[in-house]
């Protein structure tokens, strides 16, 4: 009996020892495939904070904290599972799936810039329903909707660089990166868009030095959201052409990813150094970032600009004077003009 207990003891160790080992694989791959995934991680943390931008400051956390909770729901519940269960038994459908995220990630950037050029419009109302609960869920949802396809590219490029270990180490790291890169992303999120409130509370105490660190915070803020925003977009912009040239590549059409290798390639040429590498990486992204625009506008002009132009075109033409007195733009003026010089009524 003692000798069988020995032998259980000793089982017992061998797969604490080897669960152990197990975790160790799985958070050094997780902290792999976390670094792996770190340019769309900045992407998403300069997304998120436009969605926040003009709330007042009690609703700007639990904000942040429903777009956090839809990010883990994202990652976990519906990416999770898509990604494991494609990546064991369909591999080659993911890229698809990157392309329609790439394609989403476009026309949001390229609908920022069309509503920034087209007018303010859009701005001032909804500048006006930042109160509204209405108008905060549709917030909160368009944020989520857009972490969906930025979270997707996380966990995939997280995915393919522990494509190699078995399906338990697989599913492990993505649930610990999932995790991991929610709470830096809406982590940093939360501190970015409090700042100003920190900056009141240091500029109303007594020291001099945080009295002038809080009104610097306070003074800085808006243009720090103000470049976020335009950051944000262009990181929409920059994710979407990058995933769009590198997927079609890995679906068989290799041309774009081809020239945008070349031209990283030339870039990098110029400057022999580190400095060469930040030049081949900024030309890379600027080239994803234009692919991602003309893609864009593509999509906004079929989804927004034509339908507008049929819709005008196709609006009936008042050139019957009863049609055109029948609108109610017309009654104001024709009561005003039913009276003549000396008070008395027109006739009929």
């Amino acid at each position: 009996m003692a000798s069988g207990l020995v032998a259980l003891l000793d089982d017992i160790a061998t797969l604490t020892r080897a669960a152990a080992a197990s975790l160790d694989d799985i958070g050094a791959a997780a902290g792999k495939a976390s670094v792996k995934a770190a340019g769309v991680v900045v992407d998403d943390t300069a997304v998120t904070p436009r969605y926040v931008d003009g709330f007042t400051p009690d609703r700007e956390l639990p904000i942040v904290r429903k777009i956090a909770i839809g990010s883990i729901r994202n990652k976990l519940l519906v990416i999770l599972p898509v990604a494991m269960i494609l990546s064991q038994f369909l591999p080659q459908a993911l890229p698809y799936l990157l392309i329609a995220g790439g394609l989403f990630l476009c026309y949001e950037g390229a609908e920022k810039v069309y509503e920034a050029i087209a007018g303010g419009h859009h701005e001032e109302e909804s500048g006006s329903r930042r109160g509204d609960p209405e108008f905060e869920k549709h917030m909160v949802s368009g944020a989520i909707r857009t972490d969906l396809i930025l979270s997707a590219e996380i966990m995939v490029i997280s995915l393919s660089s522990v494509e190699e270990e078995p399906f338990w180490t697989r599913l492990g790291v993505l649930i610990v990166v999932a995790f991991l890169i929610t709470a830096l992303v809406y982590g940093v999120v939360a501190i970015i868009v409090k700042m100003d409130d920190v900056g009141l509370a240091l500029a109303q105490r007594e020291s001099t030095f945080s009295q002038k660190i809080g009104r610097g915070l306070v003074t800085a803020m808006p243009k720090i959201m103000s470049t976020l925003t335009v950051v944000g977009i262009a990181a929409m912009l920059w994710v979407g052409g990058h995933i769009l040239i590198v997927n079609v590549g890995e679906a068989g059409f290799h041309w774009p990813a081809d020239q945008l290798h070349h031209v990283e390639h030339w870039f990098g040429e110029l400057v022999h150094g580190g400095f060469g590498g930040v030049l081949s990486w900024t030309a890379g992204t600027v080239l994803s970032a234009v692919v991602g625009l003309i893609v864009g506008a593509i999509l906004v002009a079929i989804l927004h600009v034509i339908p507008k132009r049929k819709k005008k075109d196709a609006a009936p033409r008042l050139t019957d004077r009863s049609q055109l007195e029948s609108t109610p733009e017309f009654r104001p003026q024709q009561r005003g003009r039913r009276h003549c010089v000396s008070g008395g009524p027109l006739p009929g």
